[in-house]
């Protein structure tokens, strides 16, 4: 991962998609806004909690930083599915409700998602000039986030599996995940056989989201998979994490762009 400050806001970007590909990508952190207490600082959702105006100058800063107008992005209403959008220019600015993933192959798209801990995952394929964002906490490893963006990226957008890469970005870690049984159960039944994304951590069940995420990717066909690395659990100090602050924090944000 490569880790800079840009503008003074603090992002990261994945070593497997450079500069000077068509694409622009940015995994935003917590650092670099205006929002205080348990929001702090670069707090990007507007239903946590936050003062409205501090998340409105946080995008302005966070977007501004990367080139974007703040009210040229497509963002989803996440609820934790596997609903899969097809945008483009005509959506800019608007909000696509009950969708957890969002594909693109039009220019001058932003894509911008938000997360606080559920694993965010990225897709480019330069061959078709086609990008996506899939959210995917265990809710959606189980409903099948991943598998059904991949699927839409190939049969709507004409990508070869073969030619998609995908990343993994900051997600709470299994080091970190203590989980019931029936969550450890419905997530592992969701992941090829023989795939084992359960650990267990001085006697209690942990889950390796990361690892069921990348099963899934594999299983798809996707063969080129880059994982950050990032545990937003044990990384509170960059990242929002709704586990390790107990539901009250925010969300950092995922930003992509096919560029002109």
């Amino acid at each position: 991962m490569i880790r800079e400050y840009l503008d003074g806001i603090l992002l990261y970007r994945f070593e497997g998609v450079r500069e000077g590909e068509g694409v622009e990508h940015a995994i935003l952190t917590r650092v670099g806004g205006v929002s205080q207490g348990a929001y702090a600082t670069l707090n990007l959702s507007r239903s946590v909690g936050d003062d409205l105006a501090a998340v409105e100058e946080n995008h302005r800063r966070a977007l501004g930083a990367l080139g974007i107008e703040p009210g040229q992005t497509v963002s989803p209403h996440q609820v934790h599915g596997a609903r899969v959008e097809v945008v483009g220019r005509a959506h800019r600015g608007t909000l696509r409700s009950a969708t957890d993933a969002l594909v693109t192959v039009e220019a001058g798209v932003p894509l911008l998602m938000r997360f606080g801990d559920c694993t965010p995952v990225l897709f480019v394929d330069l061959e078709r000039r086609a990008m996506g964002i899939a959210h995917a906490g265990w809710r959606g490893v189980v409903a099948g986030s991943v598998p059904a963006t991949v699927e839409v990226m190939t049969r709507q957008l004409g990508c070869e599996r073969t030619d998609l890469w995908a990343g993994i970005g900051p997600t709470i870690g299994p080091c970190c995940y203590e989980v019931g049984p029936e969550v450890a159960a419905a997530v592992q039944s969701a992941c090829p056989v023989g795939v084992d994304v359960v650990r267990h951590i001085d006697g209690r069940m942990h889950l390796d989201l990361p690892a069921a995420v990348g099963a899934q990717l594999r299983a798809a066909g996707v063969e080129r998979v880059e994982d950050s690395r990032l545990c937003t659990a044990c990384r509170v100090d960059e990242f929002f994490s709704h586990r390790a602050e107990r539901g009250r924090t925010g969300r950092f944000g995922i930003v992509m762009e096919l560029l002109k």
